[in-house]
């Protein structure tokens, strides 16, 4: 396993390199992201699952479906999946709960209909937090509740109702982190939605 000093020399040489994955992975084993351990024993489905995801393929897929419908999403918003390089395999199998949390975070947006805003991305932070997955993202949810209004303004009350909705939602749905999504793209996302009790 890599040290402090080694993990950062790590980061810092994947910053620029065009890898979200590898830079997203690095950053969270970095910083310590943990999971609660109530969760853990529902990420064992997911130990080593990550399989890549090609934007190009699935905006191929019939309209409506999971796919296509998240690859619209990462294109409207130029973003790229999270995809990790090979010789990074042995950090992601070290850290599942921050692999799978970086790989899902663009698939949550796209369920939950929580757009990439500072609202959007509140939302999102606020799901995950009532989810329970790490008590680091409970921190981070009580610090975007302070900094987001302040560095959006306008969005003051799409935050605070985006909060309130994404806490709701992640009470309404199991545990979705050790969720395979990848092996339902070619469902309708309305399917995807109603089998996840989204609906």
């Amino acid at each position: 396993m890599l040290n402090k000093l080694q993990k950062i020399k790590l980061l810092l040489a994947y910053k620029n390199s065009g890898n979200l994955g590898d830079f997203a992975i690095l950053k969270s084993d970095l910083f310590g992201a943990k999971i609660n351990q109530e969760i853990n024993s529902q990420l064992q489905q997911v130990v080593g699952y990550h399989p890549p995801i090609n934007l190009e393929i699935l905006s191929q897929y019939p309209q409506g479906s999971f796919g296509y419908e998240y690859a619209q999403h990462m294109q409207k918003n130029h973003l790229q999946p999270i995809n990790i390089s090979p010789e990074l395999e042995e950090v992601a199998a070290s850290n599942v709960f921050a692999l799978r949390y970086a790989i899902t975070h663009d698939i949550f947006h796209l369920l939950l209909g929580f757009d990439t805003s500072y609202a959007g991305e509140i939302g999102v932070l606020a799901f995950a937090a009532e989810q329970n997955y790490s008590q680091s993202l409970k921190i981070s949810l009580w610090l975007a509740e302070i900094l987001y209004p302040i560095l959006a303004p306008r969005q003051i009350k799409a935050i605070f109702t985006n909060v309130q909705k994404g806490k709701k939602l992640g009470k309404k749905v199991d545990c979705l982190l050790g969720y395979r999504f990848e092996e339902h793209w070619t469902e309708s996302i309305q399917e995807v939605r109603k089998n996840l009790g989204f609906l």
